[in-house]
């Protein structure tokens, strides 16, 4: 990630990039936000940092706009917090809650870009199957990516389930073949 893009804002109220030397709006500041940047905004007087400031505003746009992010008990109870003990828990409270938000994102994103493989047995079914197409193909194809002629087992007995395959295979042949003697 790219180090934090400095904002710089005039006694006008005119927001500066200092990285494009242009003047940008509160929208702007938001895409960047979005895009992943870090962002901090200066006074360019008297150099206080107005970040917290500009992001709340950003935030309340957004809310103003019908884009409710947060529910109105969580805006009451921040409220509150200003005048509670809690007032000191809050802010490690909500740092956690998001990181573990971000966690979970970045693990549904994850577990999206393959949802089976997070699922319990997923490689032994899929060696099963790949046993069970080179039992029906006879390993016919150069593409074959299934369990080798000269597996010897230490699979968890792989030579044990080919077996198995063909057995169940031999059985649905033959009640295929009764089937199609009873219907002539």
């Amino acid at each position: 990630m790219a180090d934090k893009l400095l904002i710089k804002r005039y006694a006008s109220r005119r927001l500066y990039n200092t990285e494009t030397s242009d003047y940008v709006t509160l929208e702007d500041i938001a895409g960047f936000i979005r895009d992943g940047r870090d962002v901090q905004i200066v006074d360019l007087k008297s150099g206080d940092d107005l970040t917290r400031q500009y992001l709340l505003q950003i935030v309340a746009e957004h809310e103003s706009r019908g884009e409710n992010v947060l529910p109105l008990d969580v805006l009451t109870d921040l409220v509150r917090s200003y005048t509670t003990q809690a007032q000191s828990v809050v802010p490690q409270f909500l740092a956690m809650s998001f990181e573990m938000l971000r966690e979970g994102q970045t693990k549904m994103i994850d577990s999206m870009t393959n949802p089976m493989s997070a699922m319990p047995g997923f490689d032994a079914m899929r060696a099963q199957q790949e046993a069970f197409m080179k039992a029906m193909t006879g390993g016919i194809g150069k593409g074959w990516s299934g369990p080798s002629d000269d597996d010897d087992g230490d699979e968890g007995g792989s030579d044990a389930n080919l077996d198995e395959i063909r057995q169940q295979l031999a059985a649905m042949q033959e009640q295929l073949s009764k089937m199609g003697s009873k219907k002539g």
